[in-house]
């Protein structure tokens, strides 16, 4: 049977699989725009980045490492204090949400509409890119409503965001558990 957790971890792999993708789709874009040919009809062949570019790589830096770091503690129940809490939890999806939301629609509002030029690849890199970004930012919406109700139907905000609430079920708290019989 599926609990809350299980949800949460498979969310957060969504969430480091969509920032890698959007990972390199950014580099990409850095890739090309830093380098271009001579006499390439993009900004006369002079090399230039796109600001909104490298704050999205950023993001989804961040947002790895963020999914990386919850999965760690959700799977291992790990207790590091105030971070490992739901509260921490969600300050940190509020920072990723807001990082999430500005690049993509800055993004949006520079190539919301690239559908005339794609024949050509870094169009469709760029298309892909925003979508990328609007998938992430939804992805961290859900992940911050789910750990939001769960937080405050079990008034759990300063609790550890394992969801394990027995001290001795977390990592550095196991004591061998005292049998009373010997086949309990």
């Amino acid at each position: 049977m599926a609990t809350i957790n299980g949800a949460r971890v498979g969310l957060y792999v969504v969430l480091w699989l969509f920032s890698a993708v959007l990972l390199g789709l950014t580099a990409t874009r850095l890739h090309y725009t830093l380098h271009l040919p001579p006499g390439d009809p993009l900004n006369n062949g002079n090399s230039f980045y796109d600001p909104i570019v490298a704050e999205l790589l950023v993001t989804s830096v961040l947002g790895l490492l963020w999914a990386s770091f919850i999965i760690h503690i959700i799977h291992r129940s790990y207790d590091y204090g105030r971070i490992t809490s739901f509260a921490g939890e969600l300050i940190g999806l509020m920072a990723l949400f807001t990082l999430y939301l500005v690049g993509a629609a800055i993004a949006s509002t520079f190539w919301g509409n690239l559908f005339w030029c794609h024949r050509f690849w870094q169009c469709r890199v760029l298309t892909v890119l925003v979508a990328f970004a609007w998938m992430c930012w939804a992805i961290v919406f859900i992940l911050m409503f789910v750990s939001v109700m769960f937080a405050v139907a079990n008034a759990a905000f300063f609790h550890p965001l394992h969801g394990r609430y027995d001290a001795r079920d977390s990592y550095y708290n196991r004591e061998p558990k005292r049998r009373r019989f010997w086949f309990f």
